[in-house]
């Protein structure tokens, strides 16, 4: 693995770094849906630079850039904590340049890539979480659009976002991963209900009700019942760029600032205890890198991301936790920093797969254990 960038890379990081100096105070990686107004703001300067369509083939309106440039442009994001990855532009746009007709390109993608349409992921169901196989969500078709009726959970930022990116089943239960599609669903269409459901941290993710929902035929992307290659492919586009690492060094910037400030540092057994996650801070680096330098390489990554997920998201537990260990009940005052933390921290091991998912892929596919799938 080649740890380093090129001259011209660190240029773009230099460039990025001065662009989010406007943005230092936006701090929408946490809470994102208290701030969408101005994210959204953020998402347009981004999209006047190019830099949402950074990855993206030319044929496409893209720059075609290497994906090290989307690793780099999103890392700095992070470590910024202006805000998370946007689905729209990247699992979204890269499924509908990949499988959408020219038509549905011509559509979509420019006000994708001017920032202007905003999508929610909507897989998971409250019997198809980490088995989006079961979906039951049903999509019948009738005349030139489908009828939708089900129900979605833990939809993050469904309450702000334009348009659904919905799996829903068109083939029979027993079809499992065979009879699935992708639908985009306008969250304005009548039969649409979009509630609440609070997190630990402050925000929400979301439940969707379909009932009797009319989607037009044309917003089916990829084939009838081809949902689950158009989906695994899709992810490995978005797998350098899921758990970027700059968010776990300012995780542990921040903690040791606060403990710091606390004149905790003089302790010997807090220096040892930041010390010992200043180098697992460095492993989630060096396990970003492995996904981005295997996928520059050609190869699809999945495991690398798998361990890369896994690790990202426990040592963003194990930071947080530092500071109740050595702080106390300074740590869990409401409205510190670290308190905050360690409250977002507690469901980072679940969103995007869970760690025990992600625990079994490596073990299947890279250690032979179970075998293979």
């Amino acid at each position: 693995m080649n740890p380093t960038f090129s001259a011209e890379e660190e240029a773009f990081r230099a460039e990025v770094v001065s662009f989010l100096a406007d943005y230092r105070d936006l701090d929408a990686f946490f809470l994102q849906g208290h701030h969408w107004p101005r994210v959204k703001a953020f998402f347009a300067a981004l999209a006047e630079r190019g830099w949402l369509s950074l990855g993206w083939p030319v044929a496409a309106g893209g720059s075609g850039l290497p994906l090290s440039y989307e690793y780099i442009l999103w890392d700095e994001v992070a470590y910024a904590r202006a805000a998370r990855t946007p689905l729209a532009s990247g699992i979204v746009a890269k499924t509908i340049a990949r499988y959408g007709d020219a038509a549905q390109c011509l559509h979509w993608l420019p006000p994708i890539r001017r920032g202007e349409s905003h999508f929610s992921l909507a897989y998971s169901e409250p019997e198809a979480g980490s088995d989006l196989a079961a979906v039951r969500c049903r999509a019948e078709r009738r005349g030139g659009v489908y009828v939708v009726n089900g129900q979605k959970c833990w939809q993050s930022y469904a309450q702000d976002m334009d348009y659904l990116w919905t799996l829903v089943r068109t083939g029979a239960q027993q079809s499992r991963g065979r009879g699935l599609s992708l639908l985009i669903i306008d969250k304005r269409t009548p039969g649409v209900t979009v509630n609440p459901l609070p997190t630990l941290d402050g925000d929400q993710l979301n439940e969707v009700f379909f009932d009797e929902v009319s989607v037009p035929v044309d917003q089916r992307i990829g084939p009838e019942d081809g949902a689950w290659k158009i989906m695994a492919e899709a992810l490995a586009d978005e797998r350098h760029i899921q758990f970027p690492p700059g968010r776990v060094r300012r995780d542990l910037e921040e903690v040791i600032s606060w403990a710091r400030n606390r004149g905790l540092t003089g302790d010997p057994r807090v220096r040892a205890a930041l010390a010992d996650l200043a180098v697992r801070a460095a492993e989630v680096e060096a396990c970003g890198l492995r996904v981005l330098d295997a996928m520059l390489r050609g190869q699809s990554g999945a495991v690398e991301a798998a361990a890369n997920k896994v690790i990202h998201t426990v040592v963003c537990q194990e930071v947080a936790r530092a500071a109740l260990d050595f702080g106390g009940p300074a740590a869990l005052v409401a409205g510190e920093r670290v308190e905050l933390l360690w409250r977002q921290s507690l469901w980072e091991t679940i969103g995007g797969g869970t760690s025990e998912v992600m625990r079994g892929v490596v073990a299947r596919q890279s250690l032979g254990l179970g075998g293979r799938t």
